[in-house]
């Protein structure tokens, strides 16, 4: 393998761990900004995510507070969970590039291509929920601060990394074949 490929698996990998941490701590931040407001004041606990200010939802509703909160909180660990199969990757010793077509790399394929779907899933969801929630002329943060955005491109993500697991199968078959001929 060249040393420009190398660089380049590195430079990855620091991305990869620096995407893993910040959604970490987004997600971590979400919980905790769900469960606060509901042991604590809900005034102390507006203060916690300044980004993201529900605490009008709170007092109209706590029910839809929750829903959006959790909503919100599944899409950010669903992200966590997927960068952590994307470090644990890289730090795994059965992906090879001299034999890049394996049951580990489909599977690998496959996990992110399900989390992709879920991750559009819920945004989708929680999206159509804060419309639904400004349609009754509750006044709510954008999508883009919910971190709910992006739902189509989640779920365009999710059926692209399905084809290309199927191209995997494919050329894992002809792998197979052509170690059998040899």
């Amino acid at each position: 393998m060249s040393t420009k490929t190398n660089y380049v698996l590195k430079v990855l990998h620091v991305i990869s761990w620096i995407i893993f941490i910040g959604v970490c701590l987004e997600a971590g931040i979400f919980i905790v900004s769900t469960v606060l407001p509901l042991i604590l004041s809900p005034e102390d606990a507006a203060k916690t995510w300044r980004e993201v200010d529900l605490l009008e939802l709170y007092n109209i509703n706590q029910s839809h507070f929750v829903t959006v909160s959790s909503l919100m909180s599944i899409v950010a660990v669903l992200k966590a969970i997927m960068f952590y199969i994307i470090v644990k990757a890289f730090h795994s010793k059965k992906f090879s590039l001299s034999q890049p077509f394996n049951e580990p790399v489909k599977r690998f394929i496959l996990i992110l291509a399900y989390l992709a779907f879920g991750i559009g899933f819920f945004s989708s969801w929680g999206t159509g929920y804060v419309d639904g929630l400004v349609a009754q002329g509750i006044k709510m943060p954008g999508i883009q601060h919910l971190k709910l955005a992006g739902a189509d491109v989640w779920l365009f993500m999710g059926v692209t990394l399905l084809v290309i697991a199927q191209v995997f199968k494919k050329g894992i078959e002809l792998q197979h074949e052509n170690d059998l001929t040899v």
